[in-house]
C-alpha cells in the first residue's frame, strides 16, 4: 500500500481526524514560518497526508489559515460559556470571564501573532479579507451571545445594545492581544484582567440598589 492510500481520509482516517491533524500541524507551521513561507505540502506531510487533503478539507492556504483562527475563537467562546454556566452573580461572572480570557491571551501568543498577520494581509488582499470578514463577524456574534447569556442569568441590562457591546469587547480583546505581544512585561495577565473587568462592569452595570447592597 502506497503513502496516498495509507493516508487517504476516505479509506482509513475519519474526516474530522484529518481536519484536526491538519489544523494542529498548520498552526505549528504558520507560527514557526509565517503565512508566506508556510507551504501546504509541508503542512500536509507533517500531518501524514498529501496536499490534496488540505484542498479537499479547506480549499487552500487562506481558508486553512482562517480555520485555525476560527477554531481558536470557537474554543474561547465555549470556555466563556463554561465559566458562566453555574453562576447567576454578575460580579462573579465578570471576574471569572476576565481571568479566563486574560489567561488565554498570555498563554497563547502564537495565535495572537497569527491573528495580527492575517489581519495585516487582509488589508491588502481581497481574497484573505473574504476569509477574515465573515470570521470576525462570527466572533462578534459569539461575544453578543455570551453577553446575552450573562444578562439573562443575572437580570442586568447592558449599557448598550448587544451588537455595540460585542463590538467594544471584541476590539478591546484584540487590542489587549496586540499590547501583550508588544509589551508582555507591562501588559501581563493581571493587567489584561483588570482592563477587561473595568470595561465589563461599565457595559454590564449592576442596578443602583444592588450595587449599594454589595458594597
Amino acid at each position: 500500500m502506497n503513502e496516498d492510500q495509507r493516508t487517504s481520509p476516505n479509506r482509513r482516517v475519519p474526516r474530522e481526524e484529518v481536519r484536526r491533524r491538519l489544523l494542529a500541524e498548520a498552526a505549528r507551521v504558520f507560527a514557526e514560518r509565517g503565512y508566506v513561507d508556510a507551504r501546504i505540502e509541508d503542512i500536509a506531510a507533517a500531518a501524514g497526508f498529501t496536499k490534496g487533503a488540505v484542498y479537499s478539507n479547506f480549499g487552500g492556504k487562506q481558508e486553512l489559515f482562517g480555520a485555525i483562527l476560527s477554531d481558536g475563537a470557537e474554543a474561547e467562546l465555549a470556555a466563556v460559556m463554561t465559566e458562566l454556566k453555574d453562576t447567576d452573580d454578575l460580579r462573579t461572572a465578570i471576574g471569572r470571564v476576565a481571568a479566563m480570557v486574560a489567561r488565554r491571551i498570555v498563554e497563547n501568543t502564537g495565535r495572537g501573532h497569527l491573528g495580527l498577520e492575517f489581519a495585516a494581509r487582509a488589508a491588502r488582499d481581497e481574497h484573505i479579507r473574504a476569509v477574515l470578514t465573515p470570521m470576525r463577524r462570527a466572533q462578534r456574534e459569539g461575544v453578543a451571545q455570551s453577553i446575552a447569556e450573562v444578562a439573562g442569568r443575572t437580570g442586568v441590562r447592558p449599557a448598550a445594545d448587544l451588537d455595540q457591546t460585542a463590538l467594544i469587547l471584541h476590539c478591546l480583546t484584540n487590542g489587549l492581544v496586540n499590547e501583550h505581544i508588544a509589551d508582555p512585561e507591562a501588559v501581563d495577565a493581571a493587567a489584561v484582567a483588570r482592563a477587561l473587568t473595568t470595561v465589563l462592569t461599565r457595559l454590564l452595570p449592576l442596578p443602583p440598589d444592588e450595587g449599594r447592597a454589595t458594597e
